[in-house]
């Protein structure tokens, strides 16, 4: 299980926006290459999301799966890379004294994913999950702001 912690300078409800925004998951996931297309009624219980995934030449279609939501505070997803293996992914959204802690926990989310997650597996994803929430804070910071309107009106 790789477990990471930010904090953000906006309430969670900033940060919401950003997590019930199909759209923006490839802005700030790394990995994520390209949003397709999006279930009605998403980030509800059992929408999808579907999206492209890879590195380098290599890209795969695939999607993302809600588990959970409870707005502005929780989304758990189920995200899936196949062949790669699927993850279970947990955000949950506090506010605190400076505006948001952001826990993201990613674990395996299938017996064969479990296989190849190893130690040195779990310091990678963190790496990675690390960057990731650096993306997602800069995209809630800048939501609401002049910027992140031009933005919005551009996705």
């Amino acid at each position: 299980m790789a477990r990471n912690v930010a904090h953000f300078g906006v309430p969670p409800e900033r940060v919401w926006e950003v997590l019930a925004d199909p759209r923006c998951y490839p802005r700030w996931v790394v990995g994520a290459r390209r949003f397709r297309a999006a279930d009605p009624g998403f980030p509800a219980p059992g929408t999808r999301f579907h999206h492209e995934v890879g590195l380098g030449p290599l890209r795969l279609q695939d999607h993302t799966e809600v588990l959970e939501a409870a707005p502005p505070h929780r989304i758990v997803l189920r995200a899936k890379a196949r062949p790669l293996g699927t993850a279970r992914v947990a955000i949950e959204v506090a506010a605190d004294e400076r505006g948001s802690r952001v826990t993201l926990v990613e674990e395996a989310g299938d017996l064969a994913t479990r296989l190849l997650f190893n130690p040195l597996t779990h310091l990678l994803v963190r790496g990675r999950n690390d960057e990731s929430l650096r993306r997602l804070r800069d995209l809630a910071e800048r939501r609401g702001t002049a910027g992140g309107a031009a933005q919005r009106a551009a996705a």
